[in-house]
């Protein structure tokens, strides 16, 4: 799966900016500075990274297994022995936490891998 490339700039850009923060906490933990300081950037540091993997998880992952989920769907056309299990997991789409997304992605690229094969022999 390859992530858009506008969403992967941006990704990119939040970690070179954490980056930056962590250098800087560096910096203060080697100046000794005022612990509640370094308290408050660890905080920002990690605000920031989730941030960037909630984009990530939700703006790619969820559209590529949306993407994925129709193109399975089309390859399916009612006869190819995987229709509940595309229906199952349409249907459980809307309400899937983030960790099920990459699990879910991952399950109907097989499927879409053995319907394309199964239609191949058939033509």
């Amino acid at each position: 799966m390859n992530l858009p490339k506008d969403l992967t700039k941006d990704i990119i850009t939040r970690l070179k900016s954490i980056e930056g923060q962590t250098r800087g906490l560096i910096a203060m933990l080697e100046e000794d500075k005022d612990p509640e300081k370094i308290l408050t950037q660890f905080k920002a540091i990690q605000k920031a990274l989730d941030k960037s993997h909630f984009l990530l998880l939700d703006e790619a992952y969820r559209k590529a297994l949306a993407i994925k989920i129709v193109e399975t769907m089309d390859a399916c056309p009612g006869n190819c022995g995987n229709e509940d299990r595309i229906e199952f997991i349409r249907k459980q789409f809307p309400n899937l936490e983030m960790d099920d997304l990459t699990e879910k992605m991952k399950e109907i690229a097989e499927l879409k891998k053995r319907i394309d094969a199964r239609n191949e022999q058939s033509s």
